[in-house]
């Protein structure tokens, strides 16, 4: 059976002159290497310009070349910085994989042209390595051709490495951590943690807000104790607030202080958290749950750098730098009026963004690994201690399971087994058993009561509507890579899915 023919490739700034009409006669990479003589079934192109720009570039690029619409997939592919190796690779590699690749029944070819050295560079790393791939390159003096290195990276240069001697090894370990030894707390062997720990070592070091976004339990707290440890204000306090658990009504005396009778029950004065910060570091968890008036007073903090207490009316100056944290969308609540826009921005001058366990691909088993051996030493010397191992089936299930509640809901459950075991070795029912299946409302549509009224066609449809949904906003709204992720033959039977459902698509 004959394979697929795909292209891969970033939309260039030459890509896009070309489809503008800015560079005469000429084409642009892409659609140079349209007019060799393979033909490719599927163009997989991933931008990270504007996405109406490259959408518009797409729409060029299947009149000239003679493509139709639903051959050509464009994605919008958030890194860094076109020159940022890590951010171009982890942008890269979880694209291509949500695409499935690699596929038997797909060969591959990267287009190297496109795009920075960067990106270039990262194409031939993953031809090498993860999404095996053919590679070109087209240049105005010789047009299009193919490109070869003759190596393996895995055959050529893996076996040599794993023979290096095991104490040059841990030098390399330890000079890694001796370069941001204030993040040495972040376990994390996936390269998504990594891109935010440099983003966040960066930050560090400019005295400037930083707003850090994740779900529940994703180390938010953890990422603003480095921060503040990597600061010109380490020396300082670091003083972390819950605003969720401040009342509406304490909030501004929590934050900003207050004089003896300023209101019922101020029996005392209080400095409040931004003085008691005051030089160091104030990190807000849970921001987005602060009440409007706060919000405005806040703001005022940000931008003059001071704090007025209730019941006075004169400022006072405080020096101190802000770390926001949220699990909330943010920017969902500036949209529906809930968080101040200006304050929003004042905030996220740095914004880091902390994916869930389940997206941090190789990190789970470290971090059962790490959090089993520090509840061990945490036991040591107790009455009734004993030192635990994990067994296969037991790390099997922790493997499999969907963690909604991130890095913190791991800890508790190992500690949980690890209490509950009655042996030395934590098995697979003690695992089982230390996991709190909490079933949030509209989790699962099973075990539904069987009462008057109930419609398993209306239930059926209401489960394929949202995944269909979920599949056209992962796929950037293409059909076609919907269709491959739903499983679907091709991508006219989700035309007639989303007919029967009445959904509509931008496409």
């Amino acid at each position: 059976m004959s394979k697929e023919q795909w292209l891969l490739a970033w939309v260039g700034k030459a890509d896009h002159d070309a489809a503008e009409g800015k560079l005469g006669n000429e084409l642009g990479p892409i659609a140079t290497s349209l007019l060799g003589q393979t033909r490719y079934q599927r163009l997989y192109l991933l931008t990270n310009y504007d996405f109406a720009r490259s959408q518009r570039f797409c729409a060029w690029l299947e009149k000239k070349a003679g493509y139709l619409a639903s051959q050509v997939d464009l994605y919008q592919v958030d890194i860094a910085s076109p020159i940022d190796y890590a951010s171009i690779y982890a942008g890269v590699s979880a694209n291509l994989k949500s695409a499935g690749l690699p596929r038997d029944d797909v060969e591959v070819t990267f287009h190297l042209s496109p795009g920075t050295p960067a990106m270039a560079a990262i194409w031939i790393i993953l031809s090498k390595t993860r999404f095996p791939a053919k590679l070109i390159q087209t240049s105005r003096e010789r047009g299009l051709e193919p490109v070869d290195f003759f190596f393996d990276l895995a055959s050529d240069f893996l076996p040599e490495f794993l023979q290096r001697a095991g104490e040059r090894i841990t030098r390399l370990t330890e000079a890694g951590k001796a370069f941001a030894p204030e993040f040495g707390k972040i376990i994390h062997r996936s390269a998504a943690v990594g891109q935010q720990i440099e983003l966040a070592r960066r930050i560090a070091v400019h005295d400037v807000p930083v707003l850090i976004l994740g779900e529940t339990g994703t180390g938010k707290e953890l990422f603003a104790e480095a921060i503040h440890a990597a600061s010109s204000r380490a020396a300082a306090a670091f003083i972390a607030v819950n605003c969720g658990a401040m009342g509406p009504e304490l909030a501004n005396s929590e934050l900003f202080g207050h004089k003896r009778g300023a209101f019922t029950g101020a029996v005392a004065e209080r400095k409040g958290h931004f003085q008691e910060a005051n030089g160091g570091t104030l990190f807000l968890d849970e921001v987005g749950e602060l009440p409007a008036d706060t919000q405005v007073r806040l703001l005022r903090a940000l931008q003059s750098g001071e704090v007025t207490p209730l019941g006075s009316s004169k400022p006072v100056k405080v020096s101190v730098r802000v770390l926001a944290a949220t699990h909330r969308d943010l920017a969902a609540d500036v949209a529906s009026g809930r968080f101040r826009e200006d304050l929003f921005h004042r905030l996220a001058v740095g914004i880091l963004r902390l994916p869930p366990l389940r997206e941090r691909e190789g990190d789970l088993s470290v971090l059962i690994e790490h959090f089993l051996a520090q509840i061990n030493a945490d036991s040591r010397g107790k009455p009734e201690s004993q030192e635990k191992k994990i067994s296969p089936g037991a790390k099997k299930i922790l493997l499999s399971y969907g963690w909604p509640g991130n890095v913190r809901e791991l800890y508790h459950t190992l500690l949980r087994a690890a209490i509950w075991s009655r042996g030395g070795t934590i098995t697979a029912d003690d695992a089982g058993a230390a996991l709190l299946q909490i079933r949030r409302q509209g989790d699962s549509v099973l075990g539904r009561p069987l009462t008057q009224g109930f419609d398993l066609q209306r239930l059926l449809d209401d489960v394929a509507r949202d995944y269909i949904a979920r599949a056209l906003k992962q796929s950037g709204e293409r059909k076609t890579v919907a269709s491959d992720l739903l499983g679907f033959s091709n991508y006219q039977t989700l035309g007639n899915w989303m007919k029967r459902l009445g959904l509509e698509t931008t496409e």
